[in-house]
């Protein structure tokens, strides 16, 4: 289901949109991020993560693969499989037991992990718009993934 389509005129926007679906987030929750490397996938993890109360660092996990975020609302588990070459890589990582329906995960590049990865309750994607920002497309996967992305249609 198509939730909602937006233009994100700049990096506060896309902050913006990460922190308002994290506002119904449950545990579990799995989302992917789709687009082109610089379309903004570690900024909307960044917003989301900022809004849960994080006010550390956060990185794109292209090399260590995944960075765990213990928060006291929940925990919160961020991929990148940009590296991966093939799909038995996602295999040969053993990340799948991350995907326990406790931990949110959010997954960068959750093509290259192929079919062996959790289905997404939520999927964005990200597309660089030349001098406008972003075009983010949002779709909710399963009834979890309606639940966290309601928020988005109340303004």
């Amino acid at each position: 289901m198509r939730a909602a389509e937006c233009v994100l005129e700049d990096e506060a926007a896309t902050l913006r949109l990460g922190a308002r679906l994290a506002t119904a987030l449950e545990p579990g929750t799995v989302i992917h991020l789709r687009g082109d490397l610089g379309a903004g996938k570690t900024t909307l993890v960044r917003g989301l993560l900022r809004c849960l109360g994080f006010d550390g660092r956060v990185k794109s996990p292209t090399f260590s693969l995944v960075e765990l975020y213990e928060l006291s609302k929940l925990s919160l588990y961020h991929f990148d499989f940009y590296r991966f070459g093939d799909p038995r890589d996602w295999l040969d990582a053993g990340l799948a037991d991350c995907f326990d329906g406790i931990h949110v995960c959010c997954v960068e590049w959750p093509e290259k992990a192929g079919a062996g990865l959790p289905a997404a309750d939520v999927q964005v994607h990200l597309e660089p718009v030349p001098n406008s920002g972003r075009q983010a497309w949002i779709d909710a996967l399963s009834s979890k993934g309606e639940r966290c992305i309601a928020g988005l249609h109340t303004d």
